[in-house]
């Protein structure tokens, strides 16, 4: 493979610091891939850092996130194809070598088979593996490639949530295994004007606004938030940002409860801060989630919340001032909204994510990973 043509191996001039490269599935508008732009942000200046995509192709990518843009030089793009890619080994472990890597990051499954094993076979001395949900072991096949994948590539493995790394230590008979949960931006997301949001995204100033953010895809819950708004009162209005798959429908259902003038569909929002900022709480109805960052965004913003009990969820949420709920169940989210529009709580759910989760701490606590004896 032709490393030069899809990336700036100049970028990494070997200074004082390490040589880190985190892993990916692709690079796409997502939580996990937010995050690994994080560690690009965030990272220690003397560190070189850069994230290798094993899907897709760089120009497509970037059309398509324009954020990647600003760090074009430090991303690089596997384009692997459908099913396995033996090859992909051999070219991973070359790039390793080019780069001189000190730290290999895989986040997810696909990353630790090929860059796991890749990493060990060049000899890069620091191996870390994150687990970001846990739900995809309930699979067999899945349990034993994991496992078999941690035996050969031996890296450091991270839950990201303190219920990731119970189902871990249950599955799998492996000591090196820590927690470090993920972290946001807390100067990005942070409390401003109300109005001033409302106006820029054209909601409404006099309604109590209930927000929801990400796809519009069935695993979201999108549908349960429309369900709640029937029985709340006329003065809520529920704004929700994200694009996808689920519009028509979800559009249909807005129609078929004739809640048209108290559903907004905001599609892709640029400035996440200004909406989360917009809102009187914020609602996340998912189905599925791994540890969600749309709960910490919306919290640093200081805005009380409410979620369902899925994933790690709860360990997001300021045991203050947020509310969790039973997934399906829009009755029980109703009634949750409703007490947190009423929410006159003088407690901060801000200072709760400050505490816990900002993400200079993570990127902090992961560096610390690779500052002892090699792995």
């Amino acid at each position: 493979m032709n490393i030069e043509t899809n990336f700036e191996s100049s970028t990494f001039n070997h200074n004082e610091g390490r040589n880190i490269i985190h892993v990916v599935q692709h690079l796409a508008p997502g939580g996990l891939e937010s995050l690994a732009l994080d560690f690009l942000a965030f990272s220690d200046p003397r560190d070189n850092v850069a994230i290798i995509s094993l899907e897709g192709e760089k120009e497509s990518a970037i059309a398509n996130w324009p954020k990647l843009e600003t760090v074009r030089s430090q991303i690089l793009f596997m384009e692997k194809k459908p099913g396995i890619q033996l090859t992909l080994f051999k070219d991973l472990a070359q790039v390793f070598s080019k780069l001189k890597a000190d730290v290999v990051h895989t986040h997810h499954i696909g990353p630790l088979l090929y860059a796991g094993a890749a990493a060990r076979l060049s000899n890069v001395p620091h191996r870390i593996h994150t687990e970001h949900d846990a739900w995809h072991l309930n699979n067999r096949k899945r349990r034993w490639l994991q496992s078999l994948a941690l035996s050969f590539a031996k890296p450091t493995l991270v839950a990201d949530a303190n219920g990731v790394h119970e189902t871990l230590k249950n599955h799998f008979r492996y000591s090196n295994t820590i927690t470090i949960k993920n972290g946001i931006d807390c100067d990005k997301f942070s409390p401003a004007s109300k109005a001033l949001a409302r106006q820029l995204l054209k909601l409404p100033l006099d309604k109590k606004v209930v927000g929801c953010a990400g796809r519009l895809e069935t695993v979201k819950g999108h549908d349960v938030a429309i369900e709640a708004m029937t029985l709340l009162s006329d003065n809520v209005h529920l704004a929700i940002a994200g694009s996808g798959s689920q519009f028509d429908q979800l559009n249909a259902l807005v129609k078929e409860h004739k809640l048209e003038n108290r559903v907004t569909f905001l599609g892709h929002v640029d400035s996440m801060p200004k909406f989360y900022q917009s809102l009187d709480v914020f609602c996340m109805p998912s189905r599925c989630e791994g540890f969600p960052l749309s709960t910490l965004e919306a919290q640093s913003c200081d805005i009380v919340t409410v979620a369902t009990d899925v994933g790690a969820s709860s360990e997001t949420l300021c045991p203050l001032t947020s509310l969790l709920v039973d997934s399906e169940n829009y009755v029980d989210l109703a009634a949750a909204i409703a007490k947190q529009v009423d929410n006159d709580t003088l407690d901060s759910p801000r200072r709760f994510v400050l505490q816990n989760n900002d993400v200079r701490g993570m990127v902090r606590a992961y560096r610390e990973l690779t500052m002892g004896e090699v792995a």
